[in-house]
């Protein structure tokens, strides 16, 4: 896996600069200070424009990232739908061979205490013994079972968080993640500006081909700064800077939603919070992949499959490995 650096988020915060209620959260819009495209789906008037980075911070009110949602728990019953009766059958056979196990104790001990039924006493140990071990080998696996269950319900959660983080689509719509689902495939790109700078320059090349895929690209900046967009504006690229701008179209909105949900699939995967990631989504929304470093945009191009033509349908599923 991968995600944000800890730096606080109040140093992202400017001074003196007007704030525009959103419904969900606080936002500043910051004034441009270098020559740069920050936001890909404002017209630009020349090759190289200065836009105004938005940064919103925390709503009022945060959902905890350790709660499970009853959706969460519904699609695991969907994903597993005979565990629950495989855990209802290991706790019948745990509660049967450790009945057994008591009755026979109580024999063994009468047995022993009875001279007159001690050649009883070593089928009696045997039977005991059975029902030690299959109350071992159940309770074994109902621990396993649950593990999985466990494992499975937080994930399934996690994704369900992810799902409700919010992004900017334009100037006048901010909508979740929720809402790409069936149609794109996302790769959130999550490091300092220039770890951002340089992966919008790696895609450069496989631009066309990401696009045919529905991949869209989510910039998360983890130190404060912007990171540098130039598009050529010259008449002959207009449609393939048309197909980058479309790349690199999202902006992640609510960044302490954004940093918590990050921080937390880092610790879960072991990576240091200051380490540059990616994390790629399938089109129904699950976590594909991730990990440390720049998003390989020529494996994305290789293995998935286009969102529009005869095998859009058939190959949804087969969403790679990266």
């Amino acid at each position: 896996m991968a995600s944000v650096a800890n730096a606080p988020l109040n140093l992202l915060k400017p001074l003196n600069l007007p704030r525009y209620k959103l419904g969900f959260g606080s936002c500043i819009v910051t004034t441009p200070f270098r020559s740069t495209i920050n936001a890909p789906f404002l017209t630009p008037q020349s090759s190289k424009q200065s836009s105004s980075p938005i940064i919103c911070f925390a709503s009022e009110k945060q959902n905890s990232s350790t709660d499970i949602s009853s959706t969460a728990r519904i699609r695991s019953e969907v994903l597993t739908p005979f565990r629950s009766v495989r855990m209802f059958f290991y706790l019948a056979f745990i509660a049967s061979g450790g009945l057994g196990a008591l009755i026979a104790t109580t024999q063994l001990i009468a047995a022993l205490t009875n001279p007159s039924r001690a050649l009883d006493a070593p089928e009696i140990a045997k039977g005991l013994g059975i029902d030690i071990g299959a109350v071992s080998l159940f309770a074994f696996l109902y621990y396993r079972e649950n593990t999985a269950k466990n494992a499975q319900i937080a994930r399934l959660s996690r994704e369900e968080n992810l799902s409700n983080l919010k992004l900017r689509l334009d100037e006048k719509r901010v909508v979740p993640v929720s809402s790409f689902r069936g149609f794109a495939r996302l790769v959130i790109c999550a490091g300092p500006a220039s770890f951002i700078t340089k992966s919008f320059k790696n895609s450069e090349p496989f631009t066309e081909g990401l696009v045919e895929r529905g991949v869209l690209v989510v910039p998360f900046v983890t130190d404060g700064n912007s990171p540098s967009f130039e598009f050529d504006e010259s008449e002959e690229s207009k449609d393939f800077t048309s197909k980058r701008k479309r790349l690199w179209q999202l902006t992640p909105v609510i960044v302490s939603d954004w940093t918590n949900w990050l921080d937390e699939q880092k610790k879960l995967a072991g990576v240091s919070s200051d380490s540059p990631v990616y994390i790629s989504l399938r089109l129904d929304g699950r976590v594909r992949g991730s990990g440390r470093g720049y998003p390989p945009w020529n494996a994305f191009v290789a293995q998935l499959p286009p969102v529009k033509g005869m095998w859009s349908g058939l190959l949804d599923g087969f969403d790679g490995r990266v």
